[in-house]
This record gives structure tokens, C-alpha cells and sequence, in this order.
């Protein structure tokens, strides 16, 4: 599932594809001002989490991990600080149709590029409200960058979001649905059937 994640997350991101290495992956990030790149490890080894530190010279550079925060903090070389505020939950539900219905007022617009699909849901003045996208691998579907804007919360559009991203990722023959969550995410996925599989524990290289 963690290999899932990665491919999907780069798909989506449009980063170059994860470049294996003997501890895991490891994805090149441009343009973006908080990360220029991340190390995933399959599994929190210290061995492994101890030689992807070790490989790295850039700051702004992450590692994330299925692991407890507390659990890897003892492993990490100086200059390397755990992200406690970053901490994920690695996701994953078997996809079901659910025939979404728009809030009154909202209504939805699907658009495909490649293997990502992006999904804008928009007000009444054709305003963008929420919005989501997933990266089509197949039989699974990674979901990313979900959000809704703040002056439409607490409405619902959350919800309809994902299932609109469920039934296009069940149309193109998917058949499990993958994603990393925040904590407020985890809350909102959890009510739509979504199961947590693994804490992602985060880690950056300040220096």
C-alpha cells in the first residue's frame, strides 16, 4: 500500500516517477517552497531510517514513514527534526457506488488529464467550493489534494466530493481507493467507510 501511495502521490503531483533506493522510494519535489524532495520507507527500520538520513545534504528535504512519531525520533541524525504536526494516517477503502447528490446550491465538474482525474465542486456563481483529485493506477485510485474553501464548510461538500471520486475511480476500473489524510481528513474519511491502515510518521531536514 505504501508503494501504491507513492506512485499514485508523484502521478498526481506530476513530480518525475519515485526512483527506488535500498530503503524505500524516493520523489524529486520542484516548486515547492516547504519540500525539494522525499524518502518513503516501507516499514520503520532504524537501519533503513538511519542510511536515507544519511543520503541527504538538501534541507527541506522529508522522510515519511508507517510509524509512531516517537518511535523514529531516536534515530534521526542532527539536523533532522520529527514533524509532529505533519503526522498522516495511511487510508485505504474497497470502493462501492454511491450515486452522489449535490448540496442545493453546488453541482460538480469531472476532468481527466493523463491518469489524474480532478473534480471542482462549484457555487451557485460558478465559484470553485471544494475540490479533490485522484491518480488512476489501475485497480486502485490515489486521492489527493482534497479541500474545501472555508466559506463553504460544515455543508456537506466534503462528502459528495469523495464519493463523486469514487464512483468516476469504480467507472475506470478501480477497485480500492488509497490515500494519506490529516487528522481532520481521517475524521471526515472515516464516516464514508474509509480505514485507517498505519500512522505516517514525518520527519524533515532542517540543517
Amino acid at each position: 500500500m505504501i508503494g501504491t501511495w507513492v506512485e499514485g502521490w508523484a502521478a498526481s503531483r506530476r513530480t518525475p516517477p519515485p526512483v527506488a533506493k535500498p530503503w524505500g522510494h524516493f520523489i524529486e519535489v520542484a516548486g515547492d517552497p516547504a519540500e525539494v524532495g522525499r524518502h518513503v520507507l516501507p516499514v520503520a527500520d532504524e537501519a533503513l531510517v538511519r542510511s536515507a538520513a544519511a543520503s541527504v545534504t538538501l534541507p527541506r528535504t522529508w522522510m515519511k514513514m508507517p510509524a509512531e512519531p516517537g518511535e523514529l525520533e531516536p534515530w534521526l541524525p542532527r539536523g533532522w527534526e520529527v514533524a509532529w504536526a505533519d503526522t498522516g494516517h495511511l487510508m485505504a477503502i474497497d470502493l462501492a457506488a454511491t450515486e452522489p447528490v449535490a448540496p442545493d446550491g453546488y453541482t460538480a465538474t469531472v476532468e481527466t488529464v493523463g491518469s489524474v482525474v480532478h473534480v471542482r465542486v462549484l457555487d451557485a456563481l460558478g465559484k470553485q467550493a471544494a475540490k479533490g483529485q485522484m491518480a488512476m493506477l489501475g485497480e486502485d485510485a490515489v486521492v489527493d489534494r482534497v479541500g474545501t474553501e472555508e466559506p463553504h464548510r460544515r455543508r456537506g461538500l466534503g462528502r459528495f466530493l469523495m464519493r463523486v471520486l469514487a464512483d468516476h475511480a469504480l467507472e475506470r476500473g478501480a477497485a480500492r481507493g488509497v490515500l494519506g489524510a490529516t487528522d481532520a481528513g481521517r475524521a471526515l474519511y472515516e464516516t464514508l467507510g474509509w480505514k485507517k491502515h498505519a500512522t505516517l510518521a514525518e520527519c524533515v531536514y532542517r540543517a
